[in-house]
């Protein structure tokens, strides 16, 4: 699915869908070809019957959060990014967005 910020106008594309075991890591990506300079990269996440929840935002290099397992890699050329999710439990079954702003 595509997701646009309207701020920006800058588009982001994911996968539709990705599998994974529990406690088997999992990278999702999102591609991100037109950000812009200012550009900070947001993951969020949204559990079943839930609101959207932020989990992390970063420019570039990586960025991990211990206490929901997850790191966010930003390519050098800042086109793309991965959420890795270290140890996926069924509990972390959601619809996980990027976004730019």
């Amino acid at each position: 699915f595509s997701m646009a910020v309207a701020i920006a106008r800058a588009e982001v594309l994911q996968e539709p869908s990705l599998e994974t075991t529990e406690r088997i890591a999992i990278n999702l990506t999102c591609s991100h070809p037109k950000i812009q300079t200012s550009n900070l990269i947001y993951w969020y996440r949204q559990l079943p019957g839930k609101g959207p929840e932020f989990l992390v935002s970063a420019n570039r290099g990586f960025k991990d959060v211990p206490d929901i397992a997850v790191r966010l890699w930003v390519s050098a050329d800042r086109h793309s990014s991965a959420l890795q999710l270290a140890r996926p439990r069924r509990g972390d079954a959601a619809v996980y967005y990027c976004a730019l702003g």
